[in-house]
């Protein structure tokens, strides 16, 4: 139901004479709807489109003034667009049922003012009316409903004609208004995801900074406080990095630790595996590639380099890039700037590099498939990370760290590692370094299945040692005599070398521990302390 306020009483013919030709009139209708829908539709910039449709309805129905309101967080009504306004009336705001304006969206009615000068409810606070003697206004405000509740109200003024049709003006706009209620859902829901996403981004970086964190890093030997003495001493500065070491020791660990200990740490960390891309490919990647540049291309990229901007890039494996790419790469480091493959636009890169090699670069550039150049342009800051067989004294620490993590990861109750099994771990050499212990000590997790992690949870090559070199066959009974003294260690380990306690946790008696102590030459006092 539509209320009119002071509405008039055309005759008949002026009726019949403004309808002129309803044909006309419909098609004229049908495609401002459509404008309006291509309106709200065609961009994301809500303010932009609401005026936009503002702008249709003057150009096609003589809107003299628009104006759309909306409800804010507060439960005030905001205007969102206007147009025809000399005077930007953004930031005015009605509280409902105040106004002809907060009257529609309180009530969820369409209010039509055939005459504005005679309607002294006007407030005049969102577009004042010049009182115009050649030209008297009629006002048609109609609610924005979405889900059965008015959330906002759509108004305009129109020049004042006796025989206008009012009921099908406000059925037309209600049209429109429902139109703008849909597109105020969906930006509505945008901004919904949008901000859930900025929280999770926020939340994830914020997991990335704590799990890289250089504290987090494992290890107080004397190698790796000067590794975390020179982490301290780079990550400040935008200087290019080089972590050399060999596979496994944690160069990965190092560049996260650099990129998120400095300024660029709230930018992208891009990491970029070249020996795992093909030759003819890596160039593509770091670079990124135009329109047509080769066959498949039917796009643009954006290279690695251009998502890295203004944060760091990590090149692994460095010494397998081919020399074209070297080329690209050094000039990337010289000029700060690059273009993509099949592209003829400079364009400029704010990235910090961090390198890493397992490779014996100096041999590569003596042999020419390294260039010397760029060799010199990436040794501006070196770091050797040690390998595990020379930071022995990080054992203990790692191995506490993995079976922590993968007790956690797997649920399971692991509370400790025997000495049997430190001693095995401790006298292996580790080829593959970090990353063979973590493996190991996941697959002894898996394999455990009480509380304490034994040296027959540990994998078959560190138990015969075949890579050291020590014996590889060994007899039933001495295997049965090792693992049974490894029980008996364990038992006396944790009752501090009190016998008749391990008795009783082996199942066993006080009399048999005895005399086992004394057959394998095990010292029970070593475990008193």
């Amino acid at each position: 139901m539509i209320e009119t306020l002071v509405e008039p009483k055309p005759s008949r013919a002026r009726l019949a004479a403004s309808d002129g030709d309803a044909r006309t009139r419909e098609t004229r209708r049908l495609s401002t709807l459509l404008e309006v829908s291509q309106a709200l539709s065609g961009t994301l910039n809500l303010k932009a489109s609401l005026h936009r449709v503002l702008e249709i309805l003057a150009r096609h129905h003589g809107a003299v003034r628009g104006i759309v309101s909306v409800l804010d967080a507060d439960g005030d009504l905001r205007v969102e667009a206007s147009d025809g306004v000399s005077d930007s009336p953004g930031g005015v705001t009605y509280r409902v049922g105040e106004g002809i304006t907060g009257k529609v969206v309180q009530s969820g009615k369409p209010i039509v003012v055939p005459r504005v000068s005679r309607e002294p409810a006007f407030l005049h606070r969102a577009a004042r009316r010049p009182e115009l003697s050649h030209q008297e206004l009629s006002f048609v405000c109609v609610p924005i409903v979405l889900s059965r509740r008015a959330i906002g109200a759509l108004e305009i003024d129109l020049r004042f004609k006796p025989e206008r049709n009012f009921d099908r003006n406000t059925k037309f706009l209600g049209v429109v208004a429902s139109m703008i209620a849909q597109a105020l859902k969906i930006h509505r829901l945008i901004e919904e995801d949008k901000r859930h996403l900025v929280d999770e981004n926020t939340h994830l970086r914020q997991e990335l900074r704590e799990r890289y964190d250089f504290s987090n890093l494992v290890g107080s030997s004397g190698p790796m406080r000067q590794i975390f003495e020179q982490v301290t001493q780079v990550a400040g500065t935008n200087t290019t990095a080089l972590i050399r070491g060999e596979s496994g020791t944690g160069k990965e660990l190092i560049a996260h630790a650099i990129h998120y200990s400095s300024l660029r740490a709230r930018k992208p960390f891009v990491k970029v595996s070249c020996a795992a891309l093909p030759e003819s490919l890596i160039e593509s990647e770091l670079f990124g590639y135009e329109k047509g540049a080769f066959t498949g291309a039917e796009t643009r990229k954006k290279g690695r380099f251009e998502l890295a901007e203004g944060g760091t890039l990590f090149l692994d494996e460095i010494g397998d890039i081919n020399p074209a790419t070297q080329v690209k790469l050094l000039r990337v480091l010289q000029e700060r700037e690059f273009e993509r493959v099949g592209g003829t636009e400079t364009i400029k890169a704010n990235v910090r590099l961090v390198a890493a090699t397992n490779k014996d670069l100096e041999r590569a550039m003596a042999a020419g498939t390294f260039r010397e150049d760029l060799y010199y342009r990436l040794n501006v800051f070196t770091l050797f990370i040690p390998p595990l067989r020379e930071r022995k004294a990080d054992m203990l620490l790692l191995v506490d760290h993995f079976l922590e993590k993968f007790a956690r990861e797997h649920k399971r109750n692991i509370k400790r590692i025997s000495t049997p099994a430190i001693d095995m771990l401790a006298s292996y050499h580790w080829p593959g370094n970090v990353r063979e212990l973590e493996n190991t000590l996941e697959r002894a997790v898996l394999m455990c299945d009480g509380e304490v992690v034994h040296s027959h949870h540990l994998p078959p090559s560190l138990q015969t040692a075949e890579a050291s070199g020590t014996i590889t066959r060994v007899s039933l009974r001495d295997a049965v005599t090792a693992y049974e003294k490894d029980l008996i260690q364990d038992a006396l380990k944790t009752t501090r070398g009190n016998r008749a306690k391990a008795a009783r946790l082996l199942d066993s008696t006080e009399r048999i521990i005895n005399y086992k102590v004394r057959e394998y030459g095990i010292d029970a006092r070593r475990f008193r302390s």
